[in-house]
């Protein structure tokens, strides 16, 4: 893979992430179009962490407010613990803290619920979506499933759920749409905005949760293919062109989580619905004539 190859693709990633439009599937076409030399989800994993960067960049104060309260739900789970052992002890005058007790840290815990079955999905079918990657058609399905699911956000009745008003219920089914939108062709942030919207939230709270919560996600996927990977036989010519790559996606996926922001408030959908459809029939097509 060349430097240019790699600056296209990590500009599609910054694209494609955060415009509803399936990051995966476009570089899965993108590879198997140009005859690319598959990259690996190593590349991928690290186009993914650029986009991470554009959204701690987004959203710097959210995120630092969680981390601080996140500590802060450990130490309080402590203290608990220690007035339990006191009260056994025949201490009744210690009192328990209540630890989930502002909306940061309520945010803080219903993107750990979701995380936990996008994890399970994401290791259970680790090989089932390197192999989908491969194959011209599956993107092509998932991105019409795409189309559907945004022709779906448009139409949702206006919601005004924040994190005080979210259940763990809700948290954890847009926790397993995550997983399922894995597959290539399947938009991550189109199919959990519209899991959320469907759920109730506040449109803003549903691009911003939508975008935090794959944080973990992404993370967790750059940790588990490290482990994997013998990083000692990529050359330093290959590290050269992933930093390109991640960095471009970076500065692109800034831009794209701005007009996100104004996509979703003004149901605005629609174009990006049926430009999947569009795609996805097209790669459908092009399986059957080139297979």
């Amino acid at each position: 893979m060349s430097l240019l190859e790699a600056i296209i693709m990590g500009l599609i990633q910054g694209i494609t992430e955060f415009l509803p439009v399936s990051s995966s599937g476009h570089l899965a076409l993108f590879e198997i179009a140009f005859d690319l030399e598959k990259t690996g989800l190593l590349f991928d994993c690290l186009l993914h962490f650029g986009t991470l960067i554009a959204v701690f960049a987004v959203y710097f104060r959210d995120i630092w407010k969680m981390i601080c309260e996140g500590f802060g739900i450990i130490g309080d789970f402590f203290l608990n613990a220690a007035a339990a052992v006191s009260r056994l002890s025949g201490n009744k005058e210690k009192k328990y803290r209540k630890i989930i007790c502002n909306g940061y840290r309520k945010f803080v815990m219903l993107v750990i619920v979701s995380t936990i079955p996008t994890g399970i999905i994401g290791i259970a079918a680790k090989d089932l979506i390197e192999l989908a990657s491969s194959v011209l058609i599956v993107p092509g399905i998932c991105l019409i499933i795409t189309s559907i699911l945004l022709f779906i956000a448009d139409r949702c009745k206006e919601g005004s759920k924040t994190p005080k008003h979210v259940s763990y219920t809700n948290a954890f089914i847009i926790g397993i749409c995550q997983g399922f939108a894995t597959l290539p062709g399947i938009s991550r942030s189109g199919t959990t905005i519209t899991a959320c919207l469907l759920s109730g939230f506040d449109r803003r709270f549903a691009v911003k949760y939508s975008f935090i919560m794959s944080i973990p996600a992404i993370l967790g996927s750059v940790v588990l293919q490290l482990f994997d990977l013998d990083i000692t036989q990529i050359t330093s010519s290959e590290w050269i062109n992933y930093l390109a790559g991640t960095l471009t996606a970076a500065a692109v996926g800034y831009i794209c989580i701005k007009i996100m922001l104004f996509v979703v408030k003004e149901k605005k959908y629609t174009i990006f619905s049926i430009y999947c459809l569009i795609v996805g029939a097209i790669s459908i097509g092009a399986f059957f004539i080139l297979g």
